[in-house]
């Protein structure tokens, strides 16, 4: 039997579709999905994986021997050999956390732990345990293994572990790699027919990735932590390539902070060439603008002089016409980076892109996402790529007319690798088959695809100028006269910008100018898309890892909208480290540790000793952070502070602040003066923002909410003001009341403490009828009852339209529904995905209301 192990469940049901003979065998090991086949007579198996099965974790504490040295001791008891400096005590200890008698205890987190921390053994421990097991019942029978996840360092990496399983209960099986860049027919079988080596040092590198991240994340976010700077959102992060990207944002934003912006003024005149003279309405078919020659007047005296002198004036003079055409050469093939970043400007985050690339990818729509390469391979065949997708009636006419050329030639990009081609359209989709959001992406990868194999596009520029009583003012206008690649591409081209016909010595009518008075801009902050181009140019991160990193700041609260802009947290973090321990904020020693990962790749240098050099330098900057940790703690409180401002407290006048609960993690409102002051306010569910307008009501502060799919509102922090009186609305009558022969009326509210809303029998002291309502919307009572229970249907009216629904959640047609879900799901699978969604909506227990 032949053991075929993907990085995902879907991955191993493809496969086993495009390799078997027939139909494969849908079955189950312990409670893992596998899929059984034969190929050529002979058993196949395949079984997804889960991504990581293993992942790395530290030793929890290490002691030490007069003979044996430093010992790290692993969570079952074993001894581990340890390298711990000897410039670090040793014992006897005093029993103190995190000492022990004999050694240190690494669980528990104190800074004392820290240095050790650094050079702790690290072991990889089980991360899906049934999974593992699954596999290696497998192994067991297996004649032969092919690792089959994806070709990178990370898929090459979760092989590699899901290998060293298998080998623990069959050491000696036959191993081989299937390398593909695409879910299609062809890819699949060229690659299971053309099998290879795993890449140990590939691996190997993935490895170090995982060891160097883990002991650098490990070790400065508990060092965050332990200078105690928790509060709103109980921010304390920080990691090798997190932080020196933050640093850049930082950076960018003291740019803007330093910048002292200087005035200039901008003259505009009004032009008609359908008149020689005279003033005219200026708005006609001829009718064109033109800027003084002089861009910006940085004086305000000289452009007063100029409208002094062209005051008065009703016409004026062509004296040049000058026409020039130039060539915009087609784009290069997409890879990772040019992805997010074309994407990020269609208003999908890299996060969001990368999410939905995977989506397409594992669908068989596109070809492997994560990739360096922008140069198609010489095996490629783009004009049978051309034919597949022009299934799409959007793309038929172009993939027409391209196949008709012949021979196609494609753009190159400066990055060439071997392992994968760059991201490109393996089949056609069209917008019934994929959701708005997945088509919105295919639509630019395919589109993409088409561009770079077409030609050029030529633009003429035209440029007129003009003299206004001896002013001279400059017109200018482009015109797209060779479409090219811009036919089938339209990301990022300008309209048309045409002037009139002109020729030089002819008379046009001057309309009048106007004096716009400007101030310069500061730089402009990251977009998602270009803070992902300026990773790659310094080295930090890697193409599967940016969009993460960037996920990452938002979500601990270090940065905020997009473009992007630092918290105060942020920077308070980012000034703390760069005082103490610049190397950490810049990128120059994460780009080194890059590019030695490179080195490990290739085979020229060794795991162990990169993941050393990583150690050392991390206790370098460790060194030194920890006898600041007072200054680190106030700098970083005080933007804390800053960030999670409200506005006064009404009772004691100190700061009302945006806080978490220890015990439910919930957000509140509450007064920096407690515990002497405990002035608390609920906060609704969603993103919370501070707002500087007061409530216009009451005058309390007042935040910005944004729910889950739902648009930004405004609200006050006081749950009694008048603007957050929510009316108390007679729903029905109680079915629990009724079958004991009593009239009772439910009754839909709002509690006033914790904002939850909620229908309650008025009788629910003794009949504890109660049933949960959504947090949002207009409610609004029907004189239907639910035929399955008996509860009263209501209609919550949002911004996505009303829906009628039962708000008993214990509804025994809730659980038909469901039922019907699946079995409308088991038997539909060969359906195609839109369809699949389409059936699911219809099934939907909460319906939209007709009217």
């Amino acid at each position: 039997m032949r053991l075929v192990i993907t990085e995902k469940n879907d991955a191993a049901q493809k496969i086993a579709d495009l390799l078997g003979a027939g139909k494969p065998k849908a079955d189950k090991v312990y409670t893992t999905p596998v899929y059984r086949f034969t190929v050529d007579g002979e058993e196949w198996v395949t079984i997804g994986l889960r991504g990581h099965i293993l992942e790395p974790d530290f030793a929890p504490s290490l002691i030490y021997r007069q003979r044996g040295g430093w010992q790290a001791v692993d969570a079952e008891g074993s001894r581990i050999p340890a390298s711990i400096p000897a410039s670090l005590p040793r014992p006897p200890f005093k029993k103190k956390k995190p000492f022990t008698a004999d050694g240190v205890e690494l669980k528990t987190w104190k800074m004392e732990a820290l240095p050790y921390l650094v050079y702790a053994p690290i072991e990889k421990l089980p991360k899906e345990k049934d999974i593992i097991r699954s596999l290696k019942n497998l192994a067991k029978k297996a004649d032969s293994v092919i690792i089959a996840t994806d070709f990178d360092r990370e898929g090459e990496l979760i092989g590699s572990d899901a290998l060293s399983c298998v080998q623990e209960v069959n050491p000696s099986i036959p191993v081989s790699r299937a390398r593909y860049s695409a879910f299609t027919k062809e890819e699949i079988t060229h690659a299971f027919g053309n099998l290879v080596d795993l890449d140990t040092n590939l691996a190997a590198a993935g490895g170090s990735r995982q060891d160097i991240d883990l002991i650098w994340g490990a070790v400065l976010t508990r060092y965050l932590t332990l200078v105690k700077f928790a509060g709103y959102g109980n921010v304390r992060s920080s990691g090798r390539v997190q932080t020196p990207t933050l640093a850049l944002i930082v950076a960018r934003e003291r740019e803007r902070m330093a910048f002292v912006p200087e005035d200039y003024w901008v003259i505009k005149g009004a032009f008609d060439a359908e008149a020689t003279a005279g003033p005219t309405a200026g708005d006609g078919p001829l009718s064109f603008e033109a800027t003084h020659t002089t861009a910006r007047f940085k004086s305000q005296a000289e452009a007063q002089a100029v409208m002094e002198a062209v005051s008065g004036a009703v016409s004026a003079t062509v004296t040049d016409v000058e026409k020039k055409k130039r060539t915009v050469p087609a784009p290069v093939p997409f890879n990772t980076t040019s992805l997010m970043a074309a994407a990020s400007a269609e208003g999908i985050s890299p996060a969001r892109t990368m999410r939905i690339a995977e989506s397409l990818y594992m669908s068989g729509y596109i070809s492997y996402p994560r990739v360096d390469n922008t140069v198609y391979p010489s095996s490629m065949d783009l004009a049978e790529t051309v034919r597949a997708i022009s299934g799409n009636p959007a793309y038929a006419p172009y993939c027409r007319e391209l196949l008709a050329k012949g021979e196609l030639h494609a753009t190159r990009g400066k990055k060439e690798t071997t392992d994968h081609p760059p991201i490109y359209p393996v089949r056609a989709a069209t917008p019934d088959d994929l959701s708005a959001g997945d088509y919105k992406l295919y639509n630019l990868i395919a589109r993409r695809f088409l561009a770079t194999l077409s030609d050029a596009a030529v633009v003429e520029g035209t440029k007129v100028t003009l003299d206004v009583a001896g002013q001279p003012f400059v017109a200018k206008g482009d015109v797209l006269v060779k479409p090219g690649f811009r036919a089938i591409y339209p990301y990022g081209l300008k309209k048309d910008e045409t002037l009139p016909v002109l020729e030089a010595g002819q008379l046009v009518a001057f309309n009048g100018a106007d004096c716009a008075h400007k101030q310069t801009e500061p730089p402009a902050r990251y977009s998602q898309g270009k803070l992902i181009q300026e990773m790659e140019k310094l080295g930090l991160g890697t193409k599967s890892t940016r969009h993460a990193i960037i996920e990452r700041l938002y979500q601990v609260k270090y940065i905020q909208n997009d473009p992007i802009e630092p918290s105060q947290l942020g920077i308070a973090v980012v000034d703390a480290l760069d005082k103490f321990a610049p190397h950490i904020t810049h990128s120059q020693m994460t780009s080194d540790l890059e590019a030695q990962m490179d080195a490990i790749a290739a085979g020229s240098a060794t795991k162990e000793k990169v993941v050393d050099t990583s150690r050392n330098l991390l206790a370098r900057e460790l060194a030194v952070l920890m006898p600041h940790s007072e200054e680190v703690k106030d700098a970083l409180a005080d933007a804390v502070a800053a960030d999670a401002y409200v506005g006064p407290c009404p009772k004691c006048g100190k700061d009302l602040q945006i806080r978490v609960s220890q015990k439910t993690r919930g957000m509140f409102i509450g007064c920096a003066g407690w515990p002497d002051c405990d002035v608390t306010f609920p906060l609704p569910q969603g993103k919370i923002e501070a707002v500087e307008e007061k409530c216009p009501v009451c005058g309390m502060p007042q935040v910005k909410v944004t729910a889950f799919r739902s648009k930004p509102r405004i609200v006050c922090i006081d749950p009694n003001c008048s603007t957050n009186a929510e009316p108390d609305v007679v729903v029905g009558k109680c079915p629990t009341c009724a079958a004991r022969g009593v009239d009772a009326n439910l009754i839909a509210q709002r509690n006033p403490r914790s904002l939850k809303r909620f229908i309650r029998c008025e009788n629910y002291d003794t009949c504890e009828t109660s049933y949960p309502l959504p947090q949002y919307g207009k409610l609004s009572a029907t004189d239907e009852v639910c035929e399955h229970c008996g509860a009263p249907l209501v209609v919550v009216t949002t911004n996505r339209g009303p829906w009628k629904l039962c708000p008993n959640f214990n509804c025994p047609g809730k659980e038909k529904d469901d039922a019907d879900k699946g079995a409308k799901r088991s038997g539909s699978k060969s359906a195609s995905k839109g369809a699949s969604r389409g059936k699911a909506k219809s099934t939907k227990r909460t319906t939209k209301a007709k009217g």
